[in-house]
This record gives structure tokens, sequence and C-alpha cells, in this order.
């Protein structure tokens, strides 16, 4: 994998100077080789992380004199012995060439159909010298960044955005409409707009989007991979789970094409322990083995969590690692980590203010950890939820109620009743809430507004949100038959997390990997009945009977307990929380932010949090919006909101 970078000028020369600026930017990750290529008024650069072994001592950029095509790319392919026999590659050929070249072949038999017959992980762009233009990808799900900037006749890009402020002609000057989204949206979403960045000046390919550049003109384009409207009928249940297997074992194996140790995310459930169970056989004949990290509370944490619910999730991942086998767990406690402090670790692997604090001295200590131990690949099972472990039970009974299928909704019930040992009643009254919400008198508590009311108003930010189905607490009007699609087929919902992955990777020099996230595991999944993700009073039971044998039951069949990562995050920063409160504090009387945070809801959300709270509140609604807010506020400190740019351009 590498970071990319480069300049296009449609009329002129690109100064050799501004291609070392944005090459600079990138010298504070790691890197194996730093190679650039430039003619006349093009420049490409790469800042190489060997992960493959056809990427030692790969030449990126690379350009083919015969056809004449320059490429740039942060890729990795899982398609390739698919690819290599379309495109009538030798055997020679096959087991030295990089994916960068593997691209650039495709590209130029398929030109800018070519993302279609791509599977992986991916960023790239390519300069067609016949056809004087610049042409780039981003993967269907967004999984690598690519930022650019365009204004007349210049054209400049890279994975990350830093190095392109150090071009003098770009500003760093706040976006308003992209924050006052960030701010309006209480779910883990940064914005809908996903072409929009922080930065005014710098946009980004979205995921499953094309970028064109020619004639000092700039086109997106949106390209489907992803099979909406293809079913697959099997006659027997096994019939599904064989061909699950095939297809989850093929994108699992993919992902382990490395020179590297191979590593993994392991949590004390499905889909991190699916993907281990799947890995661990494949490295098992390759007489290699599979590191697993596991984040673990504090010794002296405090359990404030229900009889089944379990922070320290050591039982349940001991037991898929005893059973699966071939495997070296690693459980780290993290120590002297904790949300608060490293925030400005985050704002600077990010670029942008975040949302998912609770969980990111967990990640982030992980990939630490992961990189001292010297793996090239972190597997994970982090968009499982939605494809291969989807099955949400209770609405697929409000839908029986709903729909009147009382037969077969007795039969289930009964069965469901069972495996998770609650009453029918009591079932009967939640399947009652999801059939006919409008009955239900109760209201749940909602995530506070952090934006400015007048701010909202001026960016008319909530009827743009209502636009994309998204109201103040989350997504509306969207049923069990329609909310998995609207989520993986809407690219602003992903869209952060592969760029957090991503850039964690660049930091740590290794790359997480997510099988779940495989464009032919989720077409497959796409494709299935529901009765196949429901069934026999099982909840998510297509991963659960496809891991016959490759799981514990005790994991496999768990439908009562649950894991809770990062139940300590408050207990963590107890230590700080003067300074939190502190920091709070002086956000409320910075008059340069009250124009876009809601200081009458912070105001009160203090006056709630001065005393030291205790761990049980790791989950109150208002907690969480006061750490979100000093995330925005330490990060808005860094513009000069007066209206000057901050940012000193010039040469290093």
């Amino acid at each position: 994998m590498s970071a990319i970078a480069g300049i296009y000028y449609e009329k002129e020369m690109v100064p050799k100077h501004f291609g070392q600026l944005l090459m600079h930017g990138l010298s504070k990750f790691p890197a194996d080789d730093v190679q650039i290529w430039n003619k006349d008024n093009v420049f490409l650069g790469s800042h190489v992380q060997w992960i493959t072994p056809e990427s030692i001592d790969e030449q990126l950029p690379f350009y083919d004199n015969d056809r004449q095509l320059a490429i740039t790319s942060d890729a990795m392919i899982d398609n390739r012995r698919e690819l290599f026999d379309r495109l009538g590659i030798s055997r020679g050929e096959r087991k030295t060439m990089p994916d960068s070249q593997l691209i650039l072949l495709a590209y130029a038999k398929w030109e800018e159909e070519v993302v279609k017959h791509l599977i992986g992980d991916f960023a790239f762009m390519i300069w067609d010298e016949r056809k004087q233009k610049l042409f780039g990808a981003r993967d269907f799900s967004g999984t690598r960044p690519l930022y650019f900037y365009h204004n007349h006749q210049r054209f400049a890009f890279c994975t990350v955005m830093e190095p392109l402020l150090r071009l003098p002609y770009i500003k760093r000057q706040l976006h308003e409409e992209w924050l006052a989204e960030y701010l309006a949206i209480s779910t883990m979403i940064d914005a809908v707009d996903v072409v929009n960045t922080i930065i005014k000046d710098i946009q980004q390919v979205p995921p499953s989007h094309t970028i064109t550049v020619k004639n000092g003109k700039v086109k997106l384009a949106k390209y489907q991979v992803l099979s909406l409207d293809k079913e697959i009928r099997f006659k027997t249940g096994a019939e599904y789970i064989e061909a699950f297997r095939e297809v989850f074992q093929n994108a699992v194996d993919s992902r382990l094409r490395t020179f590297k140790a191979i590593g993994s995310h392991l949590s004390g459930g499905l889909d991190s322990g699916s993907v281990v169970s799947f890995a661990a056989k494949t490295l098992e004949k390759q007489n290699k083995r599979l590191h697993t990290y596991s984040s673990i509370p504090l010794d002296d944490f405090i359990d404030y969590t229900a009889k089944n619910v379990f922070p320290d999730e050591r039982p349940f991942i001991r037991k898929t690692v005893n059973y699966v086998g071939n495997i070296d767990d690693h459980y780290l406690k993290l120590e002297g980590k904790n949300p608060y402090t490293d925030i400005d670790d985050w704002l600077e692997v990010m670029e942008m203010p975040y949302k998912f604090f609770e969980n990111s001295f967990w990640l982030k200590g992980i990939f630490e950890q992961a990189g001292k131990d010297g793996i090239g690949i972190l597997l994970s099972g982090a968009r499982g939820n939605f494809t291969i472990s989807w099955g949400p039970a209770l609405e697929y009974y409000g839908y029986l109620l709903k729909s009147m299928k009382w037969i077969r909704l007795a039969r289930d019930l009964k069965m469901y009743s069972k495996n998770i040992g609650v009453g029918r009643k009591k079932l009967l009254q939640d399947i009652s809430k999801q059939a006919f919400p409008f009955f239900d008198n109760k209201e749940d508590y909602q995530f506070p507004v952090l934006i400015n009311p007048n701010f909202a108003k001026k960016m008319n930010t909530f009827k743009k949100l209502e636009k994309y189905g998204i109201e103040a607490d989350g997504f509306n009007k969207l049923s069990i038959f329609n909310i998995r699609k609207h989520i993986i087929e809407n690219e602003f919902i992903w869209n952060s997390v592969g760029i957090a992955s991503s850039k964690l990777s660049l930091q740590y020099g290794l790359l997480m990997r997510d099988p779940t996230n495989d464009i032919r595991v989720i077409n497959y999944c796409l494709s299935l009945p529901l009765d196949q993700f429901i069934n026999n009073g099982m909840d998510r039971a297509l991963i659960r009977n496809a891991t016959e044998g490759y799981l514990p039951d005790r994991v496999r069949l768990n439908q009562t307990d649950y894991g809770l990562q990062a139940a300590d995050w408050l207990q963590r920063m107890i230590p700080f929380w003067p300074d939190f409160i502190k920091e709070i504090q002086q956000l409320l009387n910075d008059k340069d932010v009250a124009q876009y945070f809601n200081m009458e809801v912070i105001g009160n959300a203090l006056s709630n949090a001065m005393e030291i709270p205790k761990g049980g509140s790791a989950f109150n609604p208002e907690f969480r919006m006061l750490m979100r807010s000093v995330i925005v506020y330490r990060f808005l400190r860094s513009f000069d909101l007066k209206g000057g740019d901050t940012y000193e351009k010039g040469m290093d």
C-alpha cells in the first residue's frame, strides 16, 4: 500500500518544488520507498509501504511506454487470478506483477469501466497521455481515501489532506456546511455530502466514484458494483451455507497476501470470531500462525453493567482461541490510555473531528502494538453487522405481526423465547412496538442537539438531512426490508470508517483488511431471502449456521450475553476530569465558536458533569455530547475564525 500524491496543470509546467512540498508532507509516515515521476505538466508520487511480496522494490509511480499510461496507486487487489486470466497475463509475470501494474493493464483494456472489474481496497490515479486526461477511482466502500483540489487549470490530489495545504494556492479555511452537518447528526455519521471535507478548498472522491480531469474540468461519476436486485434461491438451507462458506473463505484468503505476520482483531462475538476461524485454518496450511489482539478493561475497572454484559470478553475469546487453534492471542489493557488525552493525536491522524472517541484509545492501541509485532495485515470483521451477521429478530417478528402471519410468528416466537430465556408475553410487548410504534407513548431519550439552531438555519442543515432520511435521532421510515440496502448503498455511512483505518495504517505501517466488507460477500448476502438470516428462533442465523464446526457453540449460538468494548472509557478519564471541565468552560466563554455550538445545551450538560462521575455514567448522552464538543472545539482552535488564514505557506 502507498500514500499517493500528484499535481496536474492544464497549460503549464508543474513547478518542481511543488511536488517536493507534497512529498515532504508525507514524510512523517514510515516508508520502505519513496518515488516520483514527472513529465511536463504532470507530477505523480508514492510513499510506499511494502505489504505484499509483489510490492517489494515495486516501481511506483509506473509508466508504461507502450501504452503511454502512468499510474500511482494505493491498492490491494483481491481478484488477481481472475484478472490475470481475463487479461491474458503469462504465468511467469503473475508472481511478480504488483497490483498497480495490474490496474494499469486493466485500464488499458476497459478504460473507465475498469472499476467494475476490480475487487479490493483501492484509490488510484492514472495519467492517460494519449487522451491528455487524469482518471482515478476510490473503491466501492471508501476503504482508501483520495483528496483533491481543483481550480481553473490546476489540480492536485493526495491520500491525506495536510500535504495539499503546503501548496501556496490552497487555503486552510473552515468549511461551515460540513461542520453544520457534523454537529447536527447525532449518529456516528460525519456528513452526508461526502464530496466536501472540513477544509473548504479540499474535496474528496466519494466511495464508489471515479474522477476524470480533462480540459480544465473535473467530473465525478458513481459506479455500481452492488447487486441490489439479484436473488439467489436454493432448495435447501445446506446449499445456502455451503455457498456462503465458499464465498467467505475466498474473501478471507485473498486478504492474507503478505510476506509479514498476520493479525486480527478478536472480540467474543461472531463477526471477528468468524474471520479468525476461517483465517486460522488457511494459515495453518501455510505454516503461519494468526496473532489476535483484544482490548480488555483495566484491573481496577468497576463493573456497572448487567449480568449478561461482558466488558471483559476473555471468557468468550479464549473459547474461540482454544477451539479454532493456530492462534497466538494478545490481550491489551492499555494502561494510561484514555479518549481525552488521545484527542490531539487522533485529530492529527484524522485531520478532522471524529465521533468514535469511546473506542479511540483501543483502536489506536491495537494498531500500535501490532505494528511493533511486525504485523503486515490486521484483519477485522467491523462491517459484519449488515453483511454476514445481519438478522434483527424483533424487527422481523414485528413484520410478521403487522402482516398478520400469526402461525409463523407463533412458531418462531416459541423457539426464540426458548433460545434467549425471555417469556413470550414480554417479547410480544417489544414486538408490538416494532410493528405499531405509534401505540408506544413512551418517548425515548434523544441525543442532545449540539448545533447552534441559528447556524443550522443559516446552513439549511436539517432540511438537507431530511432528504437523506436522517432525523435528529437517526434514520426514519426504514423497514427491515430496506434499511440494510439503504445503509450499504449510501456512501456517507462508511466513509469515515475507511478514513480512520487507512490513516492508522499509514501511521503504523500495516494494513487493516475486512473480509466482511468484500463486495462478493456483500452481494451474496444481499441476494439471500430474509429467512436465511432469521429462522428457527435464531437471529443472525446465516453466520451462526455457517460457523458450525468453526466456532464453539458457546460463542456461535450465544443469543443472551453481550460484549461491551470500551466500557471503561469514562473511568480512564477520571484522573483528567478537572482538565476536561476546564476545557468545556473555556469553550463556553469563547465568543468565536459560539456561532457553531448550542451553548445552552452544553452549559446544562456541564452543570451535571461538575462532580467527578462514576463509571456507570459512561454512556450518558450528555457526557458523550460534551466529549464531542471538546473534540470539535480542539479542532476549531487551529483555525482563525475571525477570517484570517493561520496556515503558514512556503517551503520547509
